[in-house]
């Protein structure tokens, strides 16, 4: 690939991953800054769709589903050749700490709490590594480490 001073999405997304590599630099930042404009864009321009598109069919979906009693749910309807359905999720959230003291009435009653709610462990990784070697070797046993996606920030150096 030949160094050029524009290019088109399509025009980086035809060349290998191998071949873009052994660009400068100075062109793969030009690239993941143009990537990264053209992102925000699009994000930016659904985000405002998105908000027309709810400004618009709003009121109905939420008439419609207060005609069959949910506040929640899908709904559908139609607007000229145009099929809307309309998802308003429940989003639930559980106080943590009132739900480990229902557990723990639950255990002392002589149930199993895991029959009513799931429980969950988990060690705070700032703290795990803040702990001396002998308690950390207890725990070694239940840590697994996982790598996620590699994510690299370019920035111009100032000459």
């Amino acid at each position: 690939m030949s160094t050029p001073t524009t290019f088109t999405p399509e025009q980086v997304l035809a060349t290998p991953a191998g071949t873009l590599a052994q660009q400068p630099a100075e062109l793969l930042f030009s690239f993941k800054n143009s990537a990264d404009d053209l992102l925000t864009d699009a994000k930016s321009l659904c985000d405002h769709i998105d908000q027309a598109i709810d400004f618009k069919w709003n009121e109905r979906a939420r008439f419609l589903r207060h005609e069959v009693d949910k506040d929640t749910g899908v709904v559908h309807f139609d607007d000229g050749n145009v099929r809307i359905t309309a998802d308003l999720p429940k989003k639930i959230e559980w106080d943590q700490t009132r739900l480990a003291e229902i557990a723990r009435r639950i255990s002392e009653s002589g149930d199993d709490p895991k029959q009513y709610v799931e429980i969950t462990f988990r060690v705070s990784e700032t703290k795990f590594n803040a702990w001396p070697d002998t308690l950390k070797s207890s725990f070694n046993a239940a840590r697994t480490v996982k790598t996620g996606k590699p994510s690299y920030r370019l920035a111009l150096i100032k000459e």
